[in-house]
């Protein structure tokens, strides 16, 4: 229970990776702020789950494509309450495409909300820190590709190498402040992203060849980063990125 009196904001938390972070800093202590765009059904349940941890736990609707919903997300969570200590920006689209057919909606969608969302989401929480100074942690939910080629999804690479270098300059402009910024790079993980896949065995076991503990990540697997990164344990560490795919990034090639 490291993160007692702690509050957090996780974007795109009503499933996915996203969930499991919410619901892991809860377990520890936290109360959350469930940001979802879709599927208020899923927001909700995950608040009531958090709400078993004996934590307080809503649900803020933000498209964070929009700095404009992005801010009055923000606002909403440290009214709901009563501030915020630690921004997790884990909300994330990918669109496949040859780079040659990539459409600029496409493009937009992808980077409006990877790499935009969470400057402007981490923007508008380091303003509520500064404000009441006090320090606080951004935990940025990046990719084994802001590294790793990824042949066909290259909007996504490039928000995602995008966040990247916004951690790493953060890291260091939020540091007077006691602002951390950090991000994990996940692998294959097992989430709805990637439900076509887990369906196409060739392919599926195609990747499972590249990865040397020779299974998918569960969201489990980042949640528990995620869950160190907000603790004290971590408050030493900014400008990191924390890989966790089993071993893929330095064992991958195409096929």
């Amino acid at each position: 229970m490291k993160l007692i009196g702690k509050k957090a904001l996780v974007t795109g938390s009503n499933q996915g990776i996203g969930q499991a972070i919410a619901l892991r800093l809860a377990e520890e202590g936290a109360d959350v702020v469930i940001d979802y765009v879709t599927h208020p059904d899923t927001a909700a349940e995950t608040v009531q789950r958090a709400q078993k941890f004996g934590r307080r736990a809503v649900a803020v609707e933000g498209d964070i494509s929009k700095v404009a919903d992005t801010q009055r997300m923000v606002r909403e969570s440290v009214e709901a309450l009563g501030g915020l200590d630690i921004l997790v920006n884990n909300a994330g689209v990918e669109k496949y495409a040859p780079f040659w057919e990539v459409t600029e909606p496409d493009y937009d969608l992808v980077l409006n909300i990877n790499l935009k969302g969470a400057f402007f989401a981490t923007q508008a929480f380091v303003r509520h820190r500064m404000e009441v100074k006090q320090p606080g942690k951004v935990i940025n939910v990046s990719s084994v590709h802001e590294e790793l080629p990824f042949p066909h999804f290259t909007s996504y690479c490039a928000s995602k190498g995008g966040m990247k270098m916004v951690m790493r300059n953060l890291s260091i402009e939020l540091a007077p402040f006691g602002i951390t910024v950090n991000n994990i790079a996940p692998g294959a993980i097992e989430t709805p992203i990637n439900t076509a896949l887990l369906h196409d065995p060739v392919k599926l076991n195609a990747l499972l060849e590249n990865i040397p503990l020779k299974r998918l990540g569960n969201t489990s697997d980042v949640a528990g980063v995620a869950a160190f990164l907000a603790s004290p344990d971590a408050d030493y560490i900014t400008g990191a990125t924390f890989v966790v795919d089993g071993g893929l990034t330095w064992n991958y090639s195409e096929q």
